[in-house]
């Protein structure tokens, strides 16, 4: 479903993160029960070799501690509280604080969900050898796309026949060819993976998703929480959508999300 251009996933961008802490195991139950096709989730290694998910370099924003993954063991990280500073109010209250959320290591995610479909962003190149390791032994190679914007993370995944999203420069190289005549009929990449708006720079996603649609490829946009900005993109050509509100969007398809205990997944 992931590599279709005639399916329409909706991808739960870090789980169910509008409603639960992010990249963590919660997150992407949330996310999943709901109904969504795949999960998105970032990796990093640890200081002693572990893979675990977590979007930011430092654990400030999402935990109780702080400092950079790469400098903790997981012994160090799993003594933190990773709902911490989760807040849907802006600071008013902190509804995941003290509930056991804790660092997700990658071999937990494949062993909680051996059949479900993922979208990965790979950090940083050290993080590739062992989170491929994990991939291969789990057999996971048919389920996953792997991101990254750094080419050399994306390497050998490449070479092992992983598809993967399209890295920085090929997105540059994209960016310039838009402007030229003609139809892209091969691209290094097995899926582009790409935001409206990066780093204060418009990108013409709906331009992109249709030049790569020539080459077999679909595009899947990140992050749209507003519905009717998910239906342009559909209109447009992009194929998925990956959402912090994945119930939101689900409807915005015309899809029922799964009803989440206490209902506050979908509200």
């Amino acid at each position: 479903m992931l590599l279709s251009l005639s399916e329409y996933p909706v991808i739960a961008h870090r789980g169910n993160s509008a409603h639960a802490p992010e990249d963590t195991l919660e997150s992407l139950r949330q996310g999943l029960a709901l109904g969504a096709d795949a999960a998105e989730f970032d990796v990093r290694l640890t200081r002693d070799g572990h893979v675990v998910l977590h979007h930011d370099p430092a654990v400030d924003r999402t935990s109780d501690g702080r400092g950079e993954v790469r400098a903790k063991s997981l012994a160090e990280l799993s003594a933190l509280d990773f709902g911490y500073r989760f807040t849907r109010d802006g600071g008013a209250t902190y509804p995941w604080r003290g509930r056991g959320i804790r660092i997700v290591t990658l071999e937990d995610v494949l062993e909680t969900f051996p059949f479900e479909r993922f979208v990965l962003e790979v950090k940083s190149p050290e993080a590739s050898a062992e989170t491929l390791r994990l991939l291969a032994r789990h057999n996971a190679r048919q389920r996953c796309i792997v991101g990254s914007f750094d080419l050399a993370a994306l390497a050998p995944f490449r070479a092992a026949g992983f598809a993967t999203g399209a890295a920085r420069e090929e997105v540059v190289r994209l960016l310039l060819r838009s402007a030229l005549p003609g139809v892209v009929r091969q691209v290094p990449f097995q899926a582009l993976l790409i935001t409206p708006n990066f780093r204060g720079l418009p990108l013409p996603v709906v331009r992109f998703a249709r030049m790569v649609r020539a080459a077999g490829v679909p595009t899947h946009v990140w992050t749209v929480d507003d519905p009717r900005q998910a239906q342009r993109l559909w209109a447009g050509g992009v194929q998925g959508i990956l959402s912090n509100d994945p119930a939101a969007i689900l409807r915005a398809a015309g899809r029922d999300p799964a009803p989440m205990p206490g209902g506050g997944a979908t509200a």
